[in-house]
């Protein structure tokens, strides 16, 4: 690649938002007495980037866990790509994987394998592949998430934070998934490397047409990146909704996390036309944190 990814896909329009491709219904998962999710209904459509948000404990990790087969649900059903995930059999579900990346809140590399190798994985799991191919493919999603090349040989244990994500991204679009399911992506990042981050996967969604579903805790992060935003609250989803009118819905949880002084800060960065339909509360002066 010649220029960066996303000098390249500068002016480039968002992916369509088209047909659903997760259709999670009736979904209630238990852990013994403790009931996680109960009549839970979700839905992405093709060309979103979804951020999950809810409380400690509301199982935000554990839904998108559920949808990549990593645990199975109690009850209800999960469709991907219109396919119930509970009838598959081994090679479909192996197939299906395929169609989805996922980058973990800490990367989860192998720390006994360099930044080549953990890129390299998946792809070696799927069989024999030339090593002049493979090593062109590895260096280009590399290139890809911003890494030169010359990191390609170190150990992650090496790597600083923000290159960890990174080589976690790479990894996870290194079979070129339709959707990505990022699990806190600017955790533990300073402000600088969060925006940056933000950025990159900006700008994969626009360069791969990528669906996104995103778990966060960070305010600023779903405001920057998300279409809509999927409420867990009560064991369920509470709201899916652009930002804006989620802020709006009358909840304990919703006026705490949206309408505090972090919330209406990170709120009122929303370009104008959505910024007009946030709630008169959202509104409020947000004054900048005092640092002593």
């Amino acid at each position: 690649m010649s220029t960066p990814l996303k000098d390249a896909v500068r002016g480039r329009p968002l992916p369509t938002i088209a047909e659903t491709v997760i259709e999670v219904r009736d979904l209630t998962k238990r852990y013994g007495r403790n009931i996680v999710h109960q009549h839970l209904d979700f839905d992405v459509r093709r060309g979103e980037i979804v951020a999950v948000v809810g409380g400690s404990g509301s199982g935000k990790t554990t839904l998108v866990r559920q949808i990549l087969g990593l645990e199975r649900q109690s009850s209800g059903t999960i469709k991907l790509f219109g396919e119930d995930t509970s009838t598959l059999d081994g090679n479909t579900a192996l197939m299906m994987r395929s169609r989805m990346g996922m980058l973990f809140q800490h990367g989860a590399l192998f720390s006994s394998l360099n930044v080549f190798d953990n890129v390299a994985q998946p792809l070696r799991e799927l069989g024999k592949i030339p090593d002049e191919l493979l090593r062109d493919i590895v260096m280009l999603k590399l290139e890809m998430v911003g890494l030169p090349c010359k990191h390609a040989s170190k150990m992650p244990a090496a790597l600083s934070g923000g290159m960890v994500k990174r080589v976690g991204i790479a990894r996870a679009i290194a079979l070129e998934p339709e959707m990505l399911f990022l699990d806190e992506p600017t955790a533990g990042l300073d402000p600088q490397a969060s925006d940056e981050f933000v950025e990159l996967i900006s700008t994969l969604h626009r360069a791969l047409g990528l669906t996104v579903v995103m778990v966060t805790h960070d305010l600023d992060t779903m405001v920057a990146l998300s279409t809509r935003v999927a409420v867990l609250a009560d064991r369920k989803v509470l709201v899916a909704a652009p930002v804006e009118e989620a802020a709006g819905v009358d909840h304990p949880f919703i006026r705490e996390y949206f309408l505090g002084l972090r919330g209406r800060r990170a709120l009122q960065a929303l370009p104008p036309d959505r910024r007009a339909k946030l709630p008169p509360a959202a509104l409020e002066p947000a004054p900048a944190e005092i640092h002593l």
